[in-house]
């Protein structure tokens, strides 16, 4: 595809740099420093209040939605997809009259780049803003530049404008690697969309596309429709947990954290419940993946997906599930037996292990080991102590600063959101980050990146700043309590800030391949690590401190929040392998050799070992099947690699100022502009096996000896 935004949700393609180069610096040193600003403030007080508004600029002029001049109103969309198309048809031209070499390369990027810029922000504002004239606009938008893109992909004289250029040796071999691993990405979705076919398996190629679009919107919306019963079939002292509408009970999810067994067995078998329409829907998504990689030249739909991925083939996978399900085995079984045991203690009458019971079960057993309550925690972490403490991390690892930056007027969609310029200490403004933070009626409830803007070497040598937005649901603060997190809140965080890194820092050539645009193996990896940062006591001291008192957070209570997210996580990781492996499974050979639900059935038998509930059809609700098809293996692979880089550079000092530069230089500039196990490698200094990334996993469920020590103490 030419729009890179059009392939992932968090951005999730990728991108290199020039050879020898000591990654971002070297790209660094050919642009403008961006100079430091008077305008700027301290990150963490700007989380701590309520935003007072901007009283200076209640008659000024709206600058529209990030900075766009033509945002400033719904009606702005418009014209900003008919800009970008003008421009696209004259790149178009450009392109193909022009001799083959790295020029090819340049136009194709900023012919993407074009259409990226408006479809990435409309992808965001279609979803997010709370008017809805911005949001139709933004998905109108979206539509219009969809359509664009498309008949570009099956463009003819623009493929070949780039074929001339790939079919000539000599050209190639003159080409930077960052050049050309750009050029065959471009070519590589070219022709998974059927381009270097005969006309008519073009066509079909383009309606399976299409037709494929269409399937995966449905399930996606399937997966979280609710599912009734009439009520008279519940006990009343059931029914009251749930949404009555009539006759009927409403269960619109699993209610994993009940305490009442009979809640929790009700809420599964209701919500799982075979939907009829939602199993065709699915039949007819698999199959119709399947029959478009073969029509592009891949045995299977897997096969075309782990293309360029750390993993490579669906062979590959399927040796790393199966190794970490061999090791985890004896673990699980563990974690079975403890669970069983606690489920027996409190409900003597019914002590069978069933699967609504380890997310309840577990939380158990974590609260009475550890004493983790939440509301212990909370005062420790309000938003912007955790805000200094990122600030702080990222300063004495990477020479970045976030600063808070005032908006100005109609640049946010909300007041409650936040702008922060990331600057570093010699190379300057590096990029802008908006935190959308706060709980509002109709915002998603998830956490996530999104892309606003890539990141790219423009002609006149100025480096086009990256802009993300970071969205989650926290609460607000008001005038005398700031916004506290929980744990798990504050990991999150990190997490989130962890892709918000890898945009600002890829700092490619071509946005095509900026930030986290890169394989999914590969682009959870740099948000993971930042997980273990999250939970090293030593990260957490310099931040954790009381919002009233300013007490730091006791040592041991860290340890024992670590600790305690081991319990019960050898039969977690379990079930992963048992997501991954069914993911395969499905997006493997067709026709399929059972139902969906059977080979669900079969599948969880091998690799999990709780029973399958009959009548139940959990692939379903597997939302993932549509961002993460054949790749959902990938939240394993990546926390397997991040575990190595820990270890292996972090683990001893998670300050290290030289790991730190040496993580940017070999993982976070290239983006996706290298091939990511060449990523790795130059992190690790080695080649890592599938057996080397399985002990990654297993190793971290070993308990952590000095938490006994310090427990004892």
């Amino acid at each position: 595809m030419l729009c890179a935004g059009r392939l992932g949700g968090l951005g999730s393609r990728a991108a290199p740099l020039w050879p020898g180069r000591a990654g971002s610096r070297g790209l660094g040193a050919r642009i403008r420093a961006r100079g430091v600003s008077t305008s700027w403030f301290p990150v963490g007080a700007a989380f701590n209040v309520k935003p007072q508004g901007r009283r200076l600029d209640l008659f000024g002029e709206r600058r529209g939605l990030f900075g766009v001049p033509e945002l400033s109103a719904p009606e702005g969309f418009r014209v900003a997809q008919e800009n970008a198309l003008r421009k696209a048809d004259l790149l178009v031209e450009r392109v193909c009259s022009v001799a083959p070499g790295p020029q090819t390369v340049l136009i194709f990027d900023e012919l993407s780049d074009s259409l990226c810029r408006v479809a990435d922000l409309a992808d965001f504002v279609k979803i997010a803003h709370p008017e809805p004239a911005f949001r139709e606009a933004a998905e109108e938008a979206c539509t219009s530049i969809g359509t664009a893109v498309e008949k570009l992909n099956t463009n003819v004289e623009l493929y070949r404008s780039l074929q001339k250029l790939l079919a000539d040796k000599k050209l190639v071999d003159s080409l930077d690697p960052e050049t050309r691993r750009v050029a065959e990405l471009f070519m590589f979705d070219f022709e998974i969309s059927g381009i270097h076919l005969d006309k008519e398996k073009r066509k079909r190629a383009v309606d399976l596309n299409v037709k494929i679009l269409d399937l995966s919107n449905t399930f996606l919306m399937g997966t979280n429709f609710p599912n009734k019963i009439e009520k008279h079939l519940l006990p009343e002292h059931i029914r009251q947990n749930f949404v009555v509408a009539g006759n009927h009970v409403i269960v619109d999810g699993l209610h994993a954290e009940s305490p009442d067994d009979l809640v929790r067995e009700a809420a599964y078998k209701i919500f799982l419940y075979p939907n009829a329409g939602q199993l065709r829907c699915l039949e007819e998504l698999l199959s119709n993946r399947d029959l478009l990689a073969k029509l592009v030249g891949y045995s299977t739909y897997s096969h075309r997906a782990l293309q360029g991925t750390i993993a490579q083939s669906p062979e590959t996978v399927m040796q790393f599930l199966e190794k970490l399900s061999e090791k985890l085995s004896e673990r699980t079984i563990r974690d079975f037996e403890m669970i069983r045991g606690m489920k027996m203690k409190l409900n003597p009458q019914n002590s069978e292990l069933m699967p609504w019971d380890p997310p309840y079960y577990s939380g158990v057993i974590r609260a009475e080991r550890y004493n983790i309550e939440p509301s212990l925690y909370c005062p420790f972490f309000s938003l912007g102590a955790c805000m200094e403490g990122l600030n702080t991390l990222f300063g004495r690892l990477l020479g970045i600063t976030l600063y808070a930056e005032q908006p100005a007027k109609g640049e946010v969609w909300c007041e409650g959101v936040r702008k922060l310029a990331v600057v570093h200490e010699s190379e300057g403004l590096l990029g802008y980050i908006y935190c959308d933070f706060f709980q509002r009626a109709g915002k998603p409830h998830q956490d996530c990146h999104f892309t606003i803007r890539g990141g790219r070497l423009k002609e006149d040598g100025d480096y086009q700043l990256p802009v993300v937005v970071l969205m989650l649901n926290l609460p607000h603060p008001s005038r005398n309590l700031p916004t506290l997190l929980t744990p798990g809140m504050m990991e999150n965080l990190f997490h989130e800030m962890g892709h918000a890194m890898h945009s600002m820092l890829g700092r490619t050539r071509y946005q095509h391949v900026t930030g986290t645009r890169c394989p999914t193996d590969f682009a959870e990896v740099p948000s993971i690590l930042m997980e273990y940062f999250a939970n090293d006591h030593r990260v957490v001291s310099q931040f954790a401190r009381h919002y009233q008192t300013g007490q730091s957070l006791p040592k041991n209570m860290v340890s024992r929040l670590c600790e305690s997210k081991k319990v019960g996580a050898a039969a977690d990781m379990q079930l992963q392998v048992f997501y991954a492996a069914l993911d395969q499974i499905y997006h493997g050979k067709h026709p399929l050799t059972a139902s969906t639900t059977d080979i669900l059935r079969e599948t969880q038998e091998k690799f999990y070992g709780l029973p399958y509930v009959p009548n139940t059809a959990w692939q379903l609700r597997f939302s993932h099947l549509v961002g993460y098809g054949a790749k959902y293996y990938s939240y394993l692979m990546s926390r397997a690699v991040a575990s190595m880089v820990w270890k292996e550079c972090f683990r001893r000092d998670p300050f290290n100022r030289t790991a730190g530069e040496r993580y940017r230089r070999e993982m976070l500039a290239h983006g996706g502009g290298k091939e990511p196990m060449l990523m790795v490698q130059g992190m690790l200094q080695k080649c890592p096996s599938i057996d080397d990334f399985v002990s990654a996993l297993v190793s971290d469920l070993d308990p952590d000896f000095e938490t006994f020590l310090m427990d004892s103490e």
